[in-house]
């Protein structure tokens, strides 16, 4: 997520350079061949093109954002779970006798966000997953498709675990089992935006109409604009791509890029708070790179 008060130009200029030169040299070709082959230009209704694009391209920028916000609500909502079930583990399971079990829930929910992150991303499991598991666990759970989901599983287990030995009682057992609950329905719907892309209309038509839109932009205003259609069209046509690129960039939340909603950064805070709780020293939040945070 970009963190910066004031957008980066070179990061601008880097996604949008590529079709803005493409435009800028169409520009130039038509103004060109309007004084060479002195024609008649066609006086197209670019007004109601673009009014009808502008609100195309809007309607479609609100839903990617609804995307993106819906998946750091749900990243909210899975660390407020995520020390709620610290909480319940820390104060429900007596010491001394439960001591290795309640530190071994609270790390293995620090192990189950860094997984659900990688998966998110289509990254490997690495270290940060790894070091937080028992060395019994790291084969079994790790091994299923969905490894983080496989980690919830076996902290359910152990908590089931705890109900048997009599360590805690079955009132005890429910609440926790419900904060689970809400973990594993906050996972859902993050692999939900993740699996589920906007439909290809969103995607496909917007993407043909503003580049039917800017080519047939210097047509209309080569007559009324003349030497400075090339400024004219590229500005106007730059505002419309940028709203096309936002929606692209927004679309996916989990996309691993600068405009990802910040999961490392939220895994470490889950981290420090989880690590805090049990009294383990806990490393520094993240912070931004190059105005990034991720």
């Amino acid at each position: 997520m970009i963190v910066d008060p004031v957008p980066s130009l070179r990061r601008i200029a880097s996604e949008v350079w590529k079709p803005l030169t493409i435009l800028f040299v169409w520009d130039c070709a038509v103004t060109v061949t309007y004084y060479l082959l002195p024609f008649h230009a066609p006086e197209l209704p670019l007004t109601i093109f673009g009014s009808a694009l502008a609100l195309f391209l809007g309607f479609r920028s609100n839903s990617s954002y609804q995307r993106w916000w819906e998946g750091r609500v749900l990243w909210g909502a899975m660390i407020n779970a995520s020390r709620n079930i610290a909480r319940a583990a820390r104060n429900f399971l007596p010491d001394p006798q439960a001591r290795d079990l309640k530190r071994e829930i609270v790390k293995r929910q620090i192990a189950y966000v860094n997984a659900l992150r990688c998966q998110l991303r289509r990254q490997p499991i690495g270290e940060d997953v790894i070091k937080f598991l028992e060395e019994q666990d790291k084969g079994k759970a790790l091994a299923r498709v969905n490894a983080a989901n496989g980690l919830l599983d076996s902290t359910g287990r152990r908590i089931d675990m705890a109900r048997r030995e009599g360590m805690i009682d079955t009132i005890q057992q429910t609440q926790m089992e419900a904060v689970l609950v809400d973990i594993a329905n906050a996972q859902g719907g993050m692999e939900r935006l993740k699996n589920t892309p906007l439909p290809v209309q969103y995607r496909f038509l917007p993407t043909i109409f503003t580049h039917i839109f800017c080519i047939a932009l210097p047509i209309g205003l080569v007559e009324t604009l003349g030497f400075a259609t090339p400024l004219g069209s590229t500005v106007a046509g730059l505002m419309f791509l940028a709203v096309l690129r936002i929606g692209d960039d927004l679309t996916d939340p989990f996309a691993n890029t600068v405009h990802d909603v910040p999961m490392t950064a939220m895994c470490r805070t889950i981290e420090i708070d989880l690590l805090q709780a049990i009294g383990d020293p806990a490393p520094e939040p993240h912070k931004p790179v190059k105005g990034v945070l991720w």
